[in-house]
């Protein structure tokens, strides 16, 4: 393929457990993320972005295979994306690109080992860990090359991982093929094996007492210990993020490359449940997301509804390559163009590990279900659900008064009811039972159907 009519080269920009409202788009006051807001404000910002499974391996199997994580076979951490499995690195190769992935992968399930070249996703280029925050401190980074040799990368864990990427695109400059890179951070999850948040040195303290948004102020749990490191580690990512820009522009490719940023799920800080993430909530399930590049530059701000599963479709639609009519998500560049018209009007999210747990988030309503007799762990899916969480998140956007049992509400209950139900067989679950609340005798709301948007 000659140079002139090469495919524009795609980066995801990946991140662990970052809020939206990390984000100054998102009103954060502490100025963490000017290149990102520079990249919403010039390219096109999905300002509504969720993830559709609230959980490290589960979302990246749904971010790779463009499938819900029960259809992709990955419900919970543990298990490995099934052998057979088509990624987007499939699709990027079979069209001509050179494909690449950096960083944390967690579908390998081999944890602290190497991660065998059948377990890699289709990825050529590979300079990565299954499990970085085993592999790896903030100022240690272990991963691993093609040969599953140890590499040692100098600087902070996030620095590290951008130098490596910076290394590999530098390397793609005059190359006729047009490449895929996958970089996939760690930060700024925590480190696990000392429950810790832990910032660049420049930053430790830097951050503490000065925001907190308001959901972990009125419910605790251990969002004042940590914010400031959490907060560090998120402008440190943002300062990646502009390097990799800055190295994009010197190297003449940012007309030719499409970058995606986003992140696998957010945090809530053991608010809602004894960690950080695993609920229905605004602060375990939305996420930023932005694009630039062809296509993308100049393309405003998406008020619709999107899902992370909606990512593989949207890169391939971008770069020219056919959308598998197999994939559950759908590609956000025709709303670029105007074409609004049958976009879904709420997110289908999937709950594992915390609970068997199904929810839909409209524009205006948060309803989620549980399935209490069945284990998180082992069950994918249950047959019958029971109603746990109805949220008005337009006089309740920190989802701090459950509506579930209001008599008031049982027609915003029903309504809701049966759009989940649609969702979940629209994913490729057996519909189940939601089994109602007690009858609701008087104090009904009335509500128009075009409210529930």
């Amino acid at each position: 393929m000659g140079k002139a009519a090469k495919r524009p080269n795609v980066i995801v920009f990946f991140t662990d457990q970052q809020r939206w409202d990390t984000t100054g788009v998102h009103g954060n006051p502490l100025g963490l993320t000017p290149n990102f807001d520079r990249m919403a404000a010039l390219g096109t910002h999905a300002a509504y972005t969720f993830t559709c499974q609230p959980v490290c391996g589960p979302a990246r199997s749904s971010v790779q295979t463009g499938l819900y994580a029960t259809e992709a076979g990955c419900f919970t951490n543990g298990i490995p994306l099934p052998e057979g499995s088509r990624t987007l690195a499939h699709y990027f190769g079979e069209a001509g690109y050179d494909t690449a992935y950096i960083g944390k992968w967690h579908l390998a399930c081999t944890r602290t080992s190497p991660v065998p070249v059948e377990k890699r996703g289709g990825y050529d280029y590979w300079l990565a860990a299954d499990a970085l925050e085993h592999t790896s401190d903030a100022y240690k980074t272990v991963l691993y090359n093609n040969d599953n040799e140890p590499v040692e990368l100098p600087g902070y864990r996030a620095d590290a991982l951008t130098d490596a990427a910076i290394r590999y695109i530098g390397s793609r400059r005059d190359a006729d093929a047009p490449f895929y890179l996958f970089l996939s951070y760690l930060e700024p999850h925590h480190q696990n094996h000392r429950d810790d948040y832990p910032a660049p040195d420049v930053y430790r303290g830097h951050y503490t007492g000065r925001y907190v948004p308001p959901d972990l102020a009125a419910l605790g749990g251990n969002a004042h210990q940590h914010l400031d490191g959490y907060y560090g580690m998120v402008r440190r990512l943002d300062e990646a993020l502009g390097r990799l820009n800055d190295a994009i522009k010197s190297l003449g490719l940012a007309e030719d490359t499409i970058l995606a940023f986003t992140s696998d799920h957010a945090c809530h800080f053991k608010t809602r449940n004894a960690e950080y993430k695993r609920s229905c909530h605004e602060s375990s399930i939305r996420v930023p997301m932005a694009f630039s590049g062809p296509g993308f530059d100049g393309g405003g701000t998406l008020r619709e509804l999107v899902s992370l599963v909606d990512l593989p479709p949207t890169l391939l639609d971008a770069a020219g390559i056919p959308v598998p009519e197999s994939m559950q998500g759908r590609s956000v560049v025709p709303l670029l163009n105007g074409k609004r018209a049958d976009w879904p009007q709420e997110v289908f999210v999937q709950i594992s590990e915390s609970q068997v747990g199904r929810a839909i988030r409209t524009k205006r309503w948060k309803y989620s279900v549980t399935a209490p007799g069945r284990d998180p762990i082992r069950d994918a899916g249950a047959a019958e659900y029971v109603e746990e969480f109805l949220y008005d998140l337009e006089a309740d956007p920190y989802e701090l008064n459950n509506l579930v049992d209001k008599a008031s509400h049982e027609p915003v209950r029903s309504q809701l009811r049966e759009r989940l139900l649609a969702r979940m067989a629209a994913a490729g679950e057996p519909v189940p039972l939601i089994r109602f609340l007690p009858p609701v005798v008087s104090g009904q709301l009335r509500i128009n159907p075009e409210d529930i948007y």
